[in-house]
Formats: C-alpha cells, sequence, structure tokens
C-alpha cells in the first residue's frame, strides 16, 4: 500500500499507532473518535474498522465504522471525501450512516450518494463548545455538588433511563442493560439541595489526550429554571480542570437556544456544528 493513500484495518492498536497522535493533536474537535476509540482499547472492538489518510508524510484525517455501519468521520475536503467514499465502496463496504462535522459529513454524504444511489436523510444535528473561562452562575443556587459512587448506582440508572428518554434516545435502561450503555464507562455527579435531594445531574468521560466532555447534563422538567443545570455543570468542569484537563467540552442541541445560552454564561464557547446522516437504502449508479 502507498504510503500517501487511506489505511484500513480492524486491529485498535494497529490504528492507535497509526492515528493516535493525530488524533491528540486537536482533541477538542476529535473528542467523539477519542473516548470511542480509548473504550474501544479497553473492552474491545469486535467488527470495527478503522482507518487513517496519510499524506506528504502526515496522517491528515480518520474514521471508524462501528459493527452499525454507521461511520465517524474528522474533517476531510469533498476531495478526500470522494476518495474514501471510492475506497470503502470498492471494498464493499456498506454504510447506515456517517457523522462528523457539519460540512464533512455534508460532502461524503454527497458523495456516497453519487457512488451508491443512497439519500441522506439528516438524523442528528450537535453543536461542539470548548471550555474558556470557567465562570460560575450568579447567583449559584443553594446547594452543593456530590460525586456519585455504587450506592448511588439505582439512582443513577434510573436518571439516566430518564434523560435518554427525554432526548429521545431509544434504548430503555436497567441494571442489566446498564454495562452496555453508552453512560457505564463515564462519572456522575449530582447537584443536591441542601438536605440532600438530588435536583440536577452531569456526567463526564474519562481524560483522553488532555480532553474531557461533559455528558449527559439533565434535569427533570419540574425542576428546571433555577439554576441547578449550570451549577452541575461547572461542578464537573472545575473537576476536570483539577485533575488535570486541558480542554473540556461538551455536545449541545443547537435548536435548544435556553441550553445555548447556558453553557455560554459560564464559559463555553463554539467550535463547530456537527450532523448526521443516515443513509436510505440505493442501488449504485449506472456508468
Amino acid at each position: 500500500m502507498r504510503s500517501d493513500d487511506w489505511h484500513l484495518t480492524e486491529d485498535i492498536h494497529e490504528f492507535l499507532a497509526g492515528a493516535g497522535d493525530f488524533l491528540r493533536s486537536r482533541p477538542a474537535l476529535h473528542t467523539t473518535p477519542l473516548t470511542v476509540t480509548e473504550k474501544l482499547r479497553t473492552h474491545g472492538a469486535e467488527a470495527t474498522v478503522f482507518g487513517w489518510l496519510e499524506s506528504g508524510g502526515k496522517v491528515r484525517a480518520s474514521f471508524y465504522r462501528r459493527p452499525s455501519h454507521r461511520l465517524t468521520l474528522t474533517p476531510l475536503s469533498a476531495e478526500q471525501a470522494d476518495t474514501l467514499t471510492a475506497r470503502l465502496a470498492d471494498l464493499g463496504h456498506s454504510l447506515s450512516g456517517v457523522t462528523a462535522d457539519h460540512d464533512t459529513a455534508t460532502v461524503f454524504a454527497e458523495a456516497w450518494q453519487r457512488r451508491t444511489g443512497a439519500a441522506p436523510v439528516p438524523s442528528w444535528r450537535g453543536r461542539l463548545y470548548r471550555l474558556g473561562t470557567l465562570t460560575p452562575p450568579e447567583p449559584r443556587p443553594a446547594g452543593r455538588g456530590r460525586v456519585l459512587d455504587a450506592r448511588d448506582q439505582d439512582d443513577l440508572i434510573r436518571w439516566c433511563g430518564e434523560f435518554a428518554a427525554d432526548v429521545g434516545e431509544a434504548p430503555s435502561l436497567d441494571a442489566d442493560s446498564w454495562a452496555g450503555s453508552r453512560f457505564a464507562d463515564k462519572h456522575f455527579t449530582f447537584w443536591e439541595t441542601p438536605d440532600g435531594t438530588p435536583v440536577s445531574l452531569a456526567g463526564s468521560t474519562s481524560m483522553v489526550g488532555g480532553m474531557v466532555r461533559v455528558d449527559p447534563v439533565y434535569t427533570p422538567a419540574r425542576l428546571r429554571g433555577r439554576g441547578y443545570a449550570g451549577a452541575v455543570t461547572v461542578e464537573v468542569s472545575r473537576a476536570a480542570l483539577a485533575a488535570g484537563a486541558t480542554e473540556v467540552v461538551l455536545f449541545t442541541d443547537p435548536a435548544n437556544p435556553t441550553s445555548n445560552a447556558l453553557y455560554q454564561r459560564i464559559g463555553y464557547v463554539p467550535v463547530a456544528d456537527f450532523t448526521g446522516y443516515d443513509f436510505s437504502c440505493g442501488a449504485p449508479e449506472a456508468g
């Protein structure tokens, strides 16, 4: 294989040897590939395809495709997207969708449609923020943050289940499904009122490449508008900085002006908009 080419592998260790430094070079923008590949490195990456693009002796881009056949990309030019679609299609790879920064996801989806006939359908939007100067809200609501431990497991599963239902994530959560959920490997903090009642929840990833992502943040609907989400987000953000994080990031729904305004008030700065597309069934174009 030429060095100036897309390199594909199913070996997570080979991928990280080839693209790990590239991912760590922009930890905020590469937050999802960093956390996902760390989880796969730790727990196994069965049926996951990885790839990285080398050009001029440097890694320029990377991707991974999960068993669901959904592709996640780092930023690509239109030309790079076209060469990747050609490579994947020629190798017989099927894709159920793609997620990336908006421009990359769009040029890739258009290239995939030209190559396969599969029409892209927008399915997700997110806005990535990185922490600038942490600015605690004033006035701060009464109470304190408390890091959860094993004694809180039942409450944690219930809260994360409520969050998942609130944002339209399909799987229900219980003790049996928890270990395989996207929440299981995160660290959680409650904001509690002075009498110890939990009123808001924030999670965060383990640090990878100096980066921590805050996810999820959830306040039950009946308790919103009282400053609890801002307070608990400040708590986990401050803890990440204290642990040595050089980048603290989070995603929001860009259609939610309340959450976007909140995070900006406490010091988060927009980085990029992200888009997910699902691919409808299609047939390759005649050529």
